[in-house]
């Protein structure tokens, strides 16, 4: 029997240590792929994230952050949601919030950088290379290497997609001295479709491949730590962290399987969970309930705001008593969300009487503006109220 090269020894370890797909690279990227990271940076369109701009120069290139890499060894995992469980039809539950699949399970950032560290160990035993593992936290730039390496290529939604697999992958990166033989670059599939770009609820897309992060839900309700535009509160539904409309749609999901790792499945608390119950989550309450899962990493405050918002989107009276009782919380952001859901579920004059009450004592510049943000559109509505009562009127009058 022929001795198997390291690349194919390399791969074989990856694989039996439950990765799903392994693909080696020169540890370079495509000039286009920096081109478009320079481009999106000088545009702004990274939103609140300074850390990309801070870190552009060396994610522009592996061997800037680090000279003597050689070669990047590109593990993916599949994180495929479980059958039955419809990523869209999710969106459409008004009472229950919808957190991305990606956040349903254990902190995919913890699973894959374990398997990685244990591939890089037993590579530099076994050659002597030096080794760096990452996993989406350092400014390197995964998905043109994930292409390069021949894992999938990246889609107009800007995600690497994958005939295998469909786009539910997380990606994790070992970037080595060891000289190695890459693998054939990924091609394109996507065709003619324009699925992804179409579905986006907020218009995040301004062409293939060029997202606008400002415009993003999963940057909104994640990354943004302010408040989110109010034109764009409506859009987002009932997603309260992340978004996967654009993922979804993707037709090579056709060909999606389940995770197989344990750890990467939903937990059931987790999938669709009650608006009412989220909304009422102390600090204490948040971290128990979401310990080890990506959405801890949002933080209470950034979560509840973004439930608030859900149940201002949910057209349930029934639920303006949560948003009330978040009025005292302590946080300016979730008293300014509760305000605009309130705003959004109760009659004008019942916001009235409710700004009345709360509003005067406000102290938060945040806050006070939007009382009186909701006060204009109360008053906007009872003044296009009035002509139509007025006809009425002479209506019944003429009879």
């Amino acid at each position: 029997m022929a001795k198997r090269s390291l690349e194919e020894q390399i791969r074989a370890r990856a694989l039996a240590v439950g990765f799903d797909k392994v693909g080696i690279a020169r540890a370079g990227i495509p000039a286009q792929a920096s081109r478009e990271l320079e481009a999106f940076v000088a545009r702004g369109l990274h939103g609140t994230m300074e850390w990309m701009a801070t870190t552009l120069a060396r994610r522009l290139q592996p061997r800037a952050l680090w000279p003597e890499a050689r070669s990047a060894i590109v593990c993916a995992m599949n994180y495929g949601p479980p059958p039955g469980l419809d990523p869209l039809a999710r969106t459409r539950l008004h009472d229950r919030g919808n957190i991305s699949v990606y956040a349903l399970g254990r902190d995919y950032h913890d699973v894959v950088k374990g398997r990685l560290k244990h591939v890089a160990q037993w590579l530099a035993a076994r050659t002597g290379a030096g080794v760096k593992v990452f996993v989406d936290t350092a400014p390197l730039m995964e998905k043109p290497l994930a292409a390069r390496a021949g894992i999938g290529w990246i889609g107009r939604h800007t995600c690497v997609l994958s005939r295998d697999y469909g786009n539910w992958l997380f990606l994790g990166v070992i970037l080595t001295t060891a000289t190695l033989k890459p693998d054939t670059p990924a091609t394109s599939h996507c065709g003619t479709c324009t699925a992804c770009l179409d579905i986006c609820p907020t218009g995040a897309f301004l062409g293939p491949r060029r997202l606008d992060a400002r415009r993003c839900i999963s940057y909104l309700t994640i990354e943004h730590k302010g408040p989110i535009r109010r034109d764009l509160r409506p859009r987002m539904g009932n997603r309260i962290f992340g978004c996967d409309d654009c993922l979804a749609v993707c037709p090579w999901n056709r060909f999606a399987r389940p995770a197989t790792e344990e750890r990467l499945r939903p937990r059931p608390g987790l999938v669709d969970p009650p608006l009412a119950a989220l909304a009422a989550l102390d600090d204490a309450a948040f971290r128990r309930m979401f310990a080890g899962t990506p959405v801890r990493r949002a933080g209470r405050v950034r979560f509840v705001a973004n439930v608030l918002i859900a149940i201002g989107n949910s057209g349930d009276p029934g639920l303006a008593p949560v948003a009330e009782a978040r009025l005292t919380d302590e946080a300016p952001l979730v008293r300014a969300m509760a305000v605009w859901a309130l705003s959004q579920l109760l009659e004008p004059s019942a916001f009235r009487d409710l700004a009345a009450r709360h509003g005067a004592r406000e102290s938060d510049s945040l806050v006070r503006e939007e009382w009186q943000a909701g006060l204009a559109e109360a008053m906007k509505a009872r003044s296009s109220e009035r002509p139509a009562m007025q006809r009425q009127k002479g209506a019944e009058k003429r009879s």
